[in-house]
């Protein structure tokens, strides 16, 4: 079988790619499940996985004539990935505001890198989530991935990532592709910035 990344340099420098917990709920799955998708990727030599928390900065109730240390923190974790994967709950048939709070913390950070989801919820696997951050990302002119990894909590037991074999087999080949796909735009949107400037 051909992958997307097929053809890419050994030697090539590692992708940088941050994977961003988006709830910051108490209780949330997002950790458990930002955690392992990261460990997935980590075990892959060209790239190079960060997990990017949003319950560990302490960002402000409203948004601030001058950038606090948190939010400027968070902005430089953007501006250093090559490559997104943001992983996100359903709340309301969309993401949470702890997010969106985020990500408009930056802008020119974002801009001209691949954005990937891993999403999860009850039934729809956190689509709906998913399909309100593409137009976000769209505005931000990033690449959203086409392939993701959707989690339904309905096929989960008490540990989110605790389920039958044909569930998890699914899951790791919805990791896999996504993973060849965020590392094939990855390296591509690298070499074209190199090449010239983006212009928005």
């Amino acid at each position: 079988m051909r992958h997307c990344g097929d053809g890419e340099e050994d030697g090539a420098t590692p992708l940088r790619v941050a994977v961003i917990i988006g709830s910051t709920r108490e209780g949330r799955l997002g950790e458990a499940i930002g955690r392992w998708f990261a460990g997935v990727a980590a075990k892959r030599d060209e790239l190079e996985v960060s997990v990017v928390d949003l319950a560990d900065f302490d960002f402000p109730a409203r948004y601030p004539d001058r950038a606090t240390e948190p939010m400027t923190d968070f902005t430089a974790e953007v501006d250093r990935a090559e490559a997104f994967v943001v992983v996100t709950p359903e709340y309301n048939r969309s993401f949470p505001a702890s997010l969106k709070q985020a990500v408009d913390y930056a802008y020119d950070e974002w801009q001209t890198k691949p954005v990937a989801f891993v999403s999860y919820g009850h039934g729809s696997g956190g689509l709906y989530a998913v399909e309100a951050l593409r137009t976000v990302f769209i505005e931000l002119h990033t690449v959203t991935l086409r392939n993701g990894v959707s989690i339904n909590l309905f096929d989960c037991g008490d540990d989110v990532l605790d389920v039958d074999a044909v569930t998890e087999e699914r899951r790791d080949r919805e990791a896999s592709v996504l993973l060849d796909q965020l590392g094939w735009w990855g390296l591509g949107l690298r070499e074209a910035r190199a090449a010239r400037p983006y212009i928005c």
